[in-house]
């Protein structure tokens, strides 16, 4: 190991140096600020799961308007339903209990209604099974009603299980809910809880020492308790889809290791060049600070494309993920260099700098060698990857969501199997009139369909507000259905209606996909060439940039069809396909997987520039830059996959769509793209890949970023500026 030098350095200039000297200087008053946000992140944010909304709605799509308008109707917060099965409906003893328990109920706090098979009413002749052999319970729940008043309704129901060898099972829209807030914090935690010890594992593994590896842990740790805050507070004036949780929970964990993996791959670079504790703190924040905040920025950059969209989900998603973002870098930028200087001195510093040959140099060359045909060969694999995703279906899958053990779940199933008559239909026409106008609506429009298979008795909501539930041929959320859908919206009678239900917020979301889904992707396509080219210099390295990273993208959402609509290996990770893909994650891949996609290229770029500029031959940059950096991006990428992976093996289903995505997306990216096809196509382009427009070049001259930053010696003599460390610190000592 190179002997340390003893003499002073002289300060580093900028502010990224200065942010690492006071957080190195007080590090004591940085980690107990970190450590209060972690505290009060999980005490406080960790309730964020509790004012979660599980499926938040729009005020721009018909389907959700039209659900808004019959809850003014007929205002009560949700049903809550029972399945009674195992013994005859009749069976004198089951009556009973039943019919006690909905008179029980009936009179609890909260309750609007209760209602049992048992009675002269048709409504009630529906809640009894085809084959005779089970019934259904229906409680509605007045508006008012809190969440302590529906559990007292679901034991009440729950207790009737076992009685005279019944069999019950308790479900309905409100348990329903409140089981997917419960799987998704469950999941989330078991998430957390598989990958951060095997990051940790593999960072030994990268670092060689416990104290090098355990500093992202801790990094990662206290951005969580900063994430959680930062979504409750959002909760608090904005609905936040349950959904969104473990989404910016796995974004931020994942970068927050990543960054600070950066950032300590860094500090002991400069050791092992010789830096003092404090001064490789100083140089770590001024190189690998600067790439850090760079990085945040194209991600933020990617995510903020999301707000374009209408959707609560996809605009609670962008909220949620930027504000991640933003504390995942404060993190690596102000917690690391704290962490640096408490544990700097047992970092292992390197025996000698990364060589310049190596695997990824030699690779490099044999690329380079048959350049035409490994570019050919990866576009040509990508591209057959993405294939699958041209068939992909959208669907809005409800219940399936849960595992097949939820009872919320089993409830939904079982009223669709064996009771078709109450069962969600997959279209409901929200009527403005009455039951006759209504009933008309339905006899001269409705039935007359070709797609319409059947429809259900008028159902009046209160005196100006009546349903329609239209049934289909085929599929529920099928191309009939769809088509059901567009023909009802085209010809509505003359009169107000709105079209909701499952196939109608499949066809809105499609149809805000289509009408901003080009707007989103022109923001963010236009952010990140802006960014890269204030980077390089060069109009070609971010077009090409922007290709490579949609090649990947579509392996990823290829993958993601193949395993979730098509049911590869489904046995092995645990789920039943669904027949399609949730409808809101593609484009919640395409921002994630993008932005992280860029993370690897802006900090591969980097490195190939600072050489260039440096006077090597664009061939010798890339060999070097490749060479250099393809170990950390390597062990970056493998840290970012055990981090996803590690949430797609809990149980609900968006997430564990998310978690395999993702998970793709880096691998190939990390392997394919930035090994192979990056290198082939540099080397075709050639000197060429640095080219822009003249007036471009002086634009860049004058606004230019640089992520590289001339540092300056460690021989040089402390400038008079400089303040004294502080007693104590391990560069005084």
């Amino acid at each position: 190991m190179r002997n340390r030098s003893s003499a002073p350095t002289a300060v580093v200039d900028g502010r990224l140096a200065a942010i690492g000297r006071f957080c190195f200087r007080h590090r004591r008053w940085v980690l107990g600020f970190w450590a209060v946000v972690l505290v009060v992140g999980v005490l406080i944010g960790g309730r964020v799961f509790e004012g979660s909304v599980a499926g938040a709605s729009s005020a721009t799509a018909e389907a959700d308007r039209g659900s808004a308008v019959v809850a003014a109707a007929d205002p009560v917060k949700g049903t809550v339903t029972a399945v009674v099965d195992g013994k005859p409906v009749d069976d004198p003893a089951v009556r009973a209990a039943v019919e006690k328990a909905v008179t029980e109920i009936a009179a609890l706090p909260g309750v609007s209604s209760a209602q049992d098979a048992y009675g002269s009413d048709p409504a009630q002749a529906a809640l009894r099974a085809t084959d005779g052999t089970a019934s259904l319970v229906t409680v509605r729940m007045a508006a008012t009603s809190t969440s302590a008043q529906t559990d007292a309704v679901t034991h009440r129901l729950a207790a009737l299980n076992g009685a005279d060898g019944a069999h019950v099972t308790v479900g309905g829209d409100l348990v329903l809910q409140q089981e997917v807030k419960k799987q998704t914090e469950s999941d989330t935690r078991f998430g957390e809880m598989v990958t951060l010890p095997l990051t940790l594992v593999v960072m030994v593994l990268v670092f060689g020492g416990l104290a090098a590896a355990s500093l992202p842990l801790i990094g990662a740790i206290a951005s969580i308790g900063g994430a959680l805050l930062a979504m409750f507070g959002f909760s608090q004036i904005m609905d936040i889809d349950t959904s969104v949780l473990p989404i910016a929970t796995v974004l931020g964990l994942g970068l927050s290791i990543d960054y600070a993996l950066l950032m300590v791959n860094r500090f002991r670079e400069e050791r092992g060049h010789g830096a003092g504790i404090a001064a490789a703190v100083e140089r770590t924040a001024a190189t690998a600070g600067r790439t850090v905040a760079f990085s945040g920025l194209t991600v933020a950059v990617a995510l903020s494309g999301l707000f374009v969209f209408t959707s609560p989900v996809l605009g609670a998603v962008a909220a949620a993920g930027v504000s991640v973002v933003v504390i995942a870098v404060a993190a690596a930028l102000t917690l690391v260099p704290a962490l640096l200087g408490f544990a700097g001195s047992r970092i292992k510093a390197p025996a000698a700098p990364v060589p310049d040959e190596g695997f990824f140099s030699r690779t490099v060359r044999r690329v380079r060698k048959r350049a035409v045909l490994v570019a050919l060969a990866c576009v040509a694999v990508l591209m057959a990857a993405g294939a699958p995703f041209l068939h992909a279906e959208m669907r809005s899958s409800g219940a399936a969501v849960l595992p097949a053990s939820s009872a919320g779940r089993q409830v939904a199933e079982t009223v669709d199997h064996r009771f078709p008559q109450v069962a969600a239909a997959p279209i409901t026409v929200v009527v403005e009139g009455g039951a006759q106008v209504a009933q008309a609506y339905a006899d001269d429009v409705v039935a007359k369909l070709p797609g319409v298979s059947g429809v259900r008795a008028v159902a009046p909501v209160g005196d100006k507000v009546s349903t329609v539930d239209v049934l289909v041929h085929g599929d529920p959320q099928g191309a009939t259905a769809k088509q059901v859908v567009d023909e009802l919206r085209a010809d509505r009678g003359g009169l107000k209606t709105y079209v909701t239900g499952g196939a109608a917020s499949v066809v809105d979301f499609k149809d805000e996909l289509l009408s901003r889904g080009p707007w989103a992707l022109g923001l963010v396509a236009a952010g990140t060439l802006v960014l890269l080219f204030l980077m390089t210099g060069s109009l070609v390295m971010p077009v090409k940039a922007l290709l490579m990273n949609l090649l990947s993208l579509g392996a990823s959402l290829g993958a993601l069809t193949l395993v979730f609509q098509d049911g590869w290996f489904s046995g092995l990770l645990g789920f039943s396909p669904t027949g399609g893909l949730e409808t809101f994650i593609p484009v919640l891949v395409f921002a994630f997987a993008f932005g992280l996609s860029m993370d690897y290229e802006v900090f591969l770029l980097a490195r190939i520039k600072e050489l260039h500029q440096r006077g090597h031959s664009c061939t010798r940059a890339v060999e070097l830059g490749v060479q250099r950096s393809g170990r950390i991006i390597t062990s970056a990428a493998l840290l970012m996959v055990i981090v996803f992976a590690g949430f797609a093996a809990g149980d609900m289903l968006m997430v564990k769509q998310m978690g395999i995505a993702l998970a793709v997306a880096v691998a190939v990216d990390a392997t394919l793209v930035r090994c192979l096809l990056v290198p082939a196509a540099m080397s075709l382009f050639g000197e060429f890949n640095w080219w822009a427009p003249a007036p471009l070049k002086r634009l860049h001259k004058r606004f230019g970023l640089s992520e590289h930053v001339e540092l300056p010696s460690l021989e040089q003599p402390a400038v008079p500026a400089q303040r004294p460390e502080p007693v104590g610190s391990a560069q005084a000592v």
